[in-house]
């Protein structure tokens, strides 16, 4: 997981991997009670799975699960060219939002940092989880002065994270650079709080402007939970205030239609796809299709045969749903070569020809993963 103030060990049981870290017991203690808070809340975080106290002294083992198909950032980052470009953009908007989504649920991280996170590649995008929770407090809310502590802890933490890696690589830019890309997380931060508790005044009759809302929150990922419309003092216009679930908006309505469980990036590409293939069916059918039928047919005819010629290169160590939304995107990128829709038989031929690239691949040429714009990857412990 990364470098850390505690031994950790790994414990492979039944083909799940544990994560087994020795610290204080209180400290433990505190750190498991969070964890599974979080948990509960549905907040992005590893699962704690046990808490083992040695007696009087003052001593325990947290356990938790390792998170499947993660990876560092250390390990991430160090694949690619570490200045300006869409993965470490994807990497900062993770952390951003993960911070975002920690204060709504009244979470106060402490100790921010890139190397108490985990990374898996959702879709075209990073999504980031919490590992290490050891300075962490849930509060009923959290005020401003606390949310603005917790966002320069991370700024900073950032700052420090890439740099390292910067010198590593030995780019005499890397300190200058890096303070620069840690301060955009600040940015992405107050830019997606702010969207979050936006509270615009809007004509009585203006039902657009409220379906654009919705909209808007959806494209995020947002669920939204519940509409108010509170008359102003001068009452001819309204307040809109939109509360907002977790960000699962498009998994839920995947896992809906064809019961397959996905991250919410990932589900928002399969969707896309679905409604792609319930169109084509309209047209070659004649009728319209309903999208029930569709994803039954999309997921029989599509996804599976898919999944299953995958299989084989990937392994068990990849996420096979993210490892289609490759193929998907390398459909994309044929297809805007060659000016017209390539079919998904060509690029999933053309992507397994390739090797299936990932970063998380010793073997693969992360040169070629560049060429082809392919999502970030993940990394398991060795066994």
């Amino acid at each position: 997981m990364g470098p850390s103030r505690h031994l950790v060990r790994f414990l492979v049981l039944d083909g799940h991997t544990y994560a087994l870290k020795e610290e204080p017991g209180l400290v433990a203690a505190s750190e498991f009670e969070v964890l599974r808070r979080l948990e509960v809340a549905g907040l992005p975080a590893v699962k704690a799975v046990a808490l083992a106290e040695a007696g009087d002294a003052d001593a325990a083992i947290l356990v938790t699960e390792y998170l499947a198909y993660s990876i560092q950032y250390r390990r991430l980052l160090m694949r690619f060219p570490l200045g300006p470009g869409p993965y470490r953009d994807r990497l900062l908007d993770a952390m951003a939002s993960l911070l975002v989504d920690l204060h709504r649920a009244g979470v106060f991280w402490g100790d921010c940092s890139l190397a108490n996170t985990l990374f898996r590649r959702d879709g075209d995008k990073i999504q980031a989880y919490l590992v290490d929770a050891e300075t962490s407090e849930i509060h009923p809310t959290l005020s401003d002065g606390q949310r603005a502590l917790d966002l320069d802890i991370l700024v900073e933490n950032v700052g420090f994270g890439l740099a390292d890696l910067g010198m590593l690589q030995g780019r005499p830019d890397a300190f200058d650079d890096a303070i620069e890309a840690a301060d955009t997380v600040r940015t992405r931060y107050e830019g997606l709080w702010e969207e979050l508790h936006l509270e615009p005044e809007l004509a009585s009759d203006d039902r657009h402007a409220i379906r654009a809302r919705i909209r808007r929150l959806n494209d995020l990922g947002f669920a939204v939970d519940e509409i108010s419309l509170d008359p102003t003092t001068d009452g001819n216009r309204f307040r809109l205030r939109v509360a907002v679930a977790n960000r699962r908006f498009h998994a839920h309505e995947l896992e809906r239609l064809t019961g397959l469980v996905a991250l919410e990036g990932q589900a928002r590409i399969l969707l896309n796809d679905l409604r792609e293939y319930q169109a084509w069916l309209e047209h070659e059918g004649g009728d319209p299709v309903p999208t029930v039928a569709a994803a039954a047919a999309w997921l029989r005819d599509v996804l599976q045969p898919s999944l299953v010629s995958l299989t084989p290169t990937i392994g068990p160590a990849r996420d096979p749903l993210q490892a289609y939304c490759d193929v998907l995107e390398q459909k994309w990128l044929l297809s805007e070569v060659t000016g017209k829709d390539v079919g998904l038989e060509t690029a999933r031929v053309a992507y397994l020809a390739l090797g299936a690239p990932a970063p998380e691949d010793a073997t693969s040429d992360s040169t070629t993963v560049l060429d082809v714009d392919l999502s970030i990857g993940s990394e398991r412990p060795s066994d």
